[in-house]
C-alpha cells in the first residue's frame, strides 16, 4: 500500500503499536484495527495459549486488517530467551543471552526462533538486547545481556539480527542508548544515569553502531534519564537522543520506537498529551503502548489532531509512515 492511499486516520494509527486483551480476533482487537488504525500489535502471555491458537489469532488479525483496507500489521513479541520469553513450551526454550558461549549459539537461537515465529504468524521480535553490563555494577539487565564487553555483545547481537532478518523476522535492537549501567527498573520508576556521551561512545553505543551497519529493522529507546545528555527528557521522549544522536549522528534510517509507555518511568511522570508531543517532535516512528486502556485512544487522537494542525508535523508524520510501509513491504 502506498502512503498517498492512506487517510489521516491511517497515518496517525500507523504510529501506534499496542497490546490488547484476549486470545482471538475479538471486538477490542477489531476496534484497534478498524477505528484506531493501529500499525501493529504486541503479544504477551495473556494472548497466548497454544501454537494453533496463536496462529489463528495472527492470521485472522492480518486478514481483518486487509478487509478493512489497512496496511499489514506488525505482530511483535519479546522472545529474547531466558527470563524474557513470552512463548513457552512446546516452543524451544533457550537459556538466555548471558548463557550464550559463542556465535554458534546466537545463530542457532535466531534461526530456530525465526522459524517458530514465522509458523505462527509473528513477524517482529523485540530482540536482541544490545545493552552492555559493565563489571562491578549490579545491573538490572545482568541476566538479559550477552556480557560486559561491547565487542562481544556486538558480535553476538549482529548474528541474531542477521539470522532473524534473513528468515523474514524483523529485529528490534534495544534499549538505546544503553541501559546496562542502570540498577533501577524502569518498569517501576525513572532510572537516572550520569554517564556522558564520551562514556556511552566508549561502550554502550558500539553494539548499536554495529546493528545499524547490519541494517537492523528497528531500534527501541529506553526510558532512562541520561542527565548529562538531555537534562529535561528521558531517551524515549528526547529530541537530543532520538533525533539528533540516533537519527542524525548515527545515521539510522530504520524504525525508531519507544519502550512501553505504560511503564512506571513514563506513566508516573508525564501525561499522554505531553508524551505524544515529544514523540512527534523527536521523529520517533512508533509509540509502544502495551496494555489496553484509554491511553491508546487518547494517543491516536493526539497524533491525528497534531497532523491536522501542523503542516510540519504532517510532513514528519509522512516520513515516519513511509519508513513503516517500506519495512512492512520488505518483511510482511
Amino acid at each position: 500500500m502506498e502512503i498517498k492511499a492512506l487517510t489521516n486516520e491511517q497515518i496517525a494509527g500507523q504510529r501506534l503499536m499496542v497490546g490488547f486483551n484476549g486470545t482471538g480476533l475479538n471486538d477490542d482487537l477489531k476496534f484497534l484495527i478498524d477505528t484506531i488504525n493501529v500499525g501493529g500489535i504486541i503479544l504477551f502471555a495473556g494472548n497466548l495459549s497454544s501454537p494453533q491458537q496463536i496462529k489463528d489469532l495472527c492470521f485472522s488479525a492480518q486478514e481483518y486488517a486487509l478487509e478493512q483496507d489497512q496496511p499489514p500489521l506488525f505482530i511483535s513479541i519479546d522472545q529474547e530467551g531466558g527470563q524474557v520469553a513470552r512463548l513457552k513450551a512446546p516452543f524451544t526454550q533457550f537459556p538466555g543471552n548471558s548463557k550464550m558461549r559463542g556465535e554458534e549459539d546466537a545463530v542457532n537461537f535466531a534461526k530456530i526462533t525465526a522459524k517458530e515465529l514465522t509458523e505462527v504468524g509473528i513477524n517482529m521480535n523485540m530482540a536482541p538486547v544490545l545493552d552492555v553490563a559493565p563489571k562491578g555494577i549490579q545491573s538490572i539487565m545482568a541476566e538479559r545481556v550477552f556480557g560486559n564487553d561491547p565487542i562481544w555483545v556486538s558480535k553476538l547481537g549482529v548474528k541474531v539480527i542477521e539470522h532473524l532478518q534473513q528468515n523474514k523476522i524483523m529485529s528490534v535492537a534495544k534499549h538505546f542508548p544503553g541501559i546496562g549501567r542502570t540498577t533501577v527498573d524502569s518498569h517501576l520508576d525513572m532510572p537516572l544515569l550520569n554517564a556522558d556521551i564520551t562514556d556511552l561512545e566508549a561502550v554502550d553505543l558500539l553494539p548499536f553502531k554495529e546493528a545499524i551497519k547490519h541494517n537492523v529493522a528497528g531500534i527501541m529507546l529506553s526510558h532512562i534519564f541520561y542527565e548529562k545528555i538531555d537534562s529535561i527528557w528521558p531517551a524515549s521522549l528526547s529530541i537530543l537522543i532520538a533525533k539528533d544522536l540516533l537519527r542524525k549522528q548515527m545515521r539510522f534510517n530504520g524504525l525508531i520506537m519507544t519502550d512501553d509507555l505504560d511503564m512506571g518511568a513514563i506513566k508516573k511522570n508525564y501525561n499522554i498529551k505531553t508524551i505524544i508531543q515529544q514523540i512527534l517532535s523527536a521523529d520517533i516512528d512508533i509509540a509502544l503502548i502495551c496494555h489496553k486502556g484509554p491511553d491508546i485512544e487518547e494517543a491516536f487522537y493526539e497524533i491525528l489532531n497534531s497532523l491536522k494542525d501542523s503542516q510540519k508535523i504532517m510532513a514528519k508524520g509522512m516520513e515516519s509512515v513511509e519508513r513503516i510501509l517500506k519495512v512492512k513491504q520488505k518483511y510482511i
